[in-house]
């Protein structure tokens, strides 16, 4: 059985926010937010998001996340992490495929994001998931500076 087929996907809840906070701190691509900015995502009075978690079928242990914000007919994809022994296993990609479900139940039609310049791999992922370019923020990014490369898919 593959690491896609041995993955299920469910909503994000507060008892993920732990291991959620783990599985980021050691990408060094994924934004490492604190456990308030998770837990702000789950927050029922705060901005609506898509908040959707992959783990193991077997083990039930926690693989990655993906988290979007919804303003329809507009959402904007937050953070997708994906853990080391995971990756290029197809679980980001299924992780993407529920969120976009999710957003288009929602109302939204268009999902833009920001990656770092230099995150090949961010890139070519959101690339064969459809992703366009659409412009640039210079010096967005902190340590190091760096432009954010603005990109948009139509996902409905």
């Amino acid at each position: 059985m593959s690491a896609e087929e041995s993955v299920r996907i469910r909503p994000m809840v507060a008892a993920d926010i732990d291991r959620v906070v783990e599985i980021a701190a050691v990408l060094a691509d994924a934004p490492h937010w604190s456990r308030r900015n998770f837990e702000a995502v789950l927050d029922p009075f705060s901005q609506k998001r898509v908040a959707l978690i992959a783990e193991n079928s077997g083990t039930g242990a926690m693989v990655g996340f993906v988290v979007a914000g919804l303003v329809p007919p507009e959402a904007v994809l937050e953070s997708i992490a994906v853990s080391a022994g995971f990756q290029r296993r197809g679980v980001a990609r299924r992780l993407f495929v529920a969120m976009a479900e999710e957003l288009c139940r929602a109302g939204v039609s268009e999902l833009l994001l920001e990656v770092r310049e230099s995150n090949r791999a961010a890139r070519a992922f959101y690339g064969a998931q459809g992703f366009v370019e659409e412009g640039r923020r210079p010096g967005y990014y902190a340590d190091p500076v760096e432009d954010a490369i603005l990109m948009q898919l139509r996902i409905c």
